[in-house]
């Protein structure tokens, strides 16, 4: 791989681009809106006002969605899940899942689930 195009990964992943791009597009998908120019404009004006504690970052899911989503993950009704299964429904919903920092012998309750997604 050449010296630039490794630069070029390197800065898309020190700045989390990826991501960005993969939120970015689950929202259009999510919510459809008539000027998608537009919405995208706006989701990055609240991600912008987010990460200044201005205001609220974009969310694809709310809480019911997540406590759905954290029911189906814990299918015996447990009242948690592991690691394992917390790190795969990030991916499933295209997060990041490096930043993990959850043990193997932890049990993430749903307060945890919807906090930390």
């Amino acid at each position: 791989m050449a010296a630039g195009e490794q630069q070029g990964r390197d800065y898309l992943r020190r700045h989390r681009i990826p991501e960005l791009l993969h939120r970015l597009g689950a929202l259009l998908l999510y919510h459809r809106p008539e000027n998608p120019r537009e919405f995208l404009i706006q989701a990055l004006e609240r991600v912008k006002a987010g990460k200044r504690a201005e205001g609220e970052y974009p969310h694809l899911m709310d809480e019911a969605n997540l406590a759905a989503m954290f029911g189906l993950l814990d299918v015996v009704g447990q009242g948690h899940i592991t690691p394992a299964q917390y790190r795969e429904a990030l991916k499933t919903l295209g997060l990041s899942t490096e930043d993990v920092q959850f043990g193997d012998d932890v049990n993430i309750t749903l307060d945890i689930f919807k906090e930390e997604v």
